[in-house]
């Protein structure tokens, strides 16, 4: 339609418009956008069967251990003075090694995280390397270092340093197992914050160790806290390096899984205190895991 020789201006529509839910924030007047989505709308159908699959795979064993589980000698199972001392000390030597993890693991994140690629690539490996290997190898290789015979067993041996079978040893197998976990939050904590912050602190004239300890573990500080309960978590239930390494002294070295262990074995007990037992490890586990949840999303919000 023209009004006075000229074609009247057309309004400015679009699909989005038209089912109500207004133009697109820098759209084109006239362009269809479609409106967003629910989450999950954009999955495929059929990724829905091997995730119900996974799901079954994780969940099934524990309801299977429930299920079988002799709920009638529960409580005198988890109060018993064995499984107490097994926990007190699986407790106490995971609380240690956490915190020696990080004593040892941070320092070692930060240099991976600011070193050049080769050498970020070499220690990445280094580090990881644990992860990657059977438990039980990882007791040969401390054996190797510090036993009687080892690399440094025999200097330790000659000042009167005695290591393996001690609750020492069993520190030292939880944070040789322990450590990649807290260093690989870290580090990837630092890389993710980058060095903006860092560059325009020490702009400012801070010193290096102000701007570590003033912007980059502030920074780091959710990678951290994350790092360092799956570093508790890991420690607690470690079985393989501990069982080589330190042994199952009771009251010495008998951690929670080892205890676990000896009671399947039907050392003196039956097999429904050793279900009984990871049942107690399992809420402990859990526990860890919902502090940790709890204060990721309190930090979100």
């Amino acid at each position: 339609m023209r009004a006075g020789g000229r074609r009247a201006p057309r309004a400015a529509t679009s699909t989005a418009a038209a089912r109500g839910g207004g133009a697109f924030p820098g759209a084109s007047p006239g362009v269809s956008l479609p409106l967003p989505r629910r989450r999950g709308e954009y999955l495929p159908a059929w990724l829905l069967i091997p995730a119900i699959v996974a799901v079954a795979l994780l969940v099934l064993p524990f309801i299977a251990l429930l299920v079988r589980l002799d709920w009638a000698t529960v409580p005198a199972a988890i109060t018993s003075p064995a499984a107490l001392q097994a926990l007190g000390l699986s407790l106490t030597t995971a609380a240690i090694a956490t915190v020696v993890c990080v004593v040892l693991g941070v320092p070692l994140a930060v240099a991976m995280a600011r070193s050049p690629g080769w050498l970020a690539s070499v220690l990445r490996t280094l580090t990881t390397l644990p992860l990657v290997l059977p438990p039980l190898v990882g007791g040969i290789a401390l054996l190797a270092l510090l036993g009687r015979n080892g690399l440094l067993g025999g200097v330790l041996a000659v000042a009167g340093i005695r290591i393996p079978f001690t609750t020492a040893a069993v520190v030292i197998a939880q944070a040789f197992v322990s450590l990649p976990f807290l260093v690989i939050s870290i580090e990837g904590a630092l890389r993710a914050i980058g060095t903006a912050h860092e560059r325009v602190a020490a702009g400012l004239g801070a010193s290096r160790f102000t701007v570590f300890r003033r912007v980059t573990l502030p920074l780091a500080a959710p990678g951290l806290i994350a790092g360092i309960v799956l570093c508790f978590a890991r420690a607690l239930g470690e079985f393989g390096a501990t069982a080589l390494f330190a042994g199952n002294a009771a009251g010495v070295t008998r951690t929670m899984p080892l205890a676990i262990y000896t009671a399947f074995n039907g050392a003196g007990v039956e097999e429904d205190t050793a279900i009984a037992l990871s049942l107690l490890l399992i809420l402990v586990a859990v526990a860890v895991l919902v502090l940790i949840r709890g204060w990721r999303s309190g930090a979100v919000r």
